[in-house]
């Protein structure tokens, strides 16, 4: 049996959110706080392939965000820093390009960050600078190999193409 469009997109959307929620979770430890290294920030990559994919990793984000410590703050700032990063990456064309997306925009983070724990403008510029950091290591120098070795795979290519075949 063949699911309709909209089916197929909420059961992928809610697949996205449980896989970037569910990393994020099990590696809390690393995953909040001012010096974070969110693994599951591999899979923004995805909304350069398909934007169609950046509901499902937005959602994550925010169902992640419910359970950090630095609560509302993260809530809203981290949402709104994935959602504005994927929605720019889906428009680039240049992977290396859009994987820069999320460092860019750290400095959303970095002004969370800022009003949690304070620091004045030092504080702010060393807390954005070390989330523009982790998102540079993690959606750019991790994610872009991983994704070169997916794309050689043609079930990866139908999956995350924007036309499927």
């Amino acid at each position: 049996m063949r699911m309709n469009k909209r089916t197929q997109w909420i059961a992928t959307t809610a697949v996205l959110a449980a896989v970037y929620y569910g990393l994020t979770v099990v590696l809390a430890p690393v995953s909040y706080g001012p010096i974070q290294f969110r693994v599951a920030e591999v899979m923004n990559l995805l909304a350069f392939y398909n934007p169609a994919f950046a509901p499902g990793i937005v959602l994550g984000v925010l169902l992640s965000n419910i359970t950090s410590p630095l609560g509302i703050y993260d809530i809203f700032f981290g949402t709104f820093h994935t959602a504005i990063s994927l929605y720019v990456m889906g428009k680039i064309h240049r992977k290396w390009v859009a994987s820069l997306m999320p460092a860019l925009f750290s400095w959303i983070i970095g002004f969370e960050l800022y009003l949690v724990y304070g620091g004045g403008i030092a504080g702010f510029l060393g807390m954005s600078a070390s989330v523009a950091a982790s998102e540079l290591i993690i959606c750019t120098l991790i994610s872009l190999p991983v994704y070169e070795v997916l794309e050689r795979n043609p079930g990866f290519r139908s999956i995350v193409s924007k036309n499927p075949q």
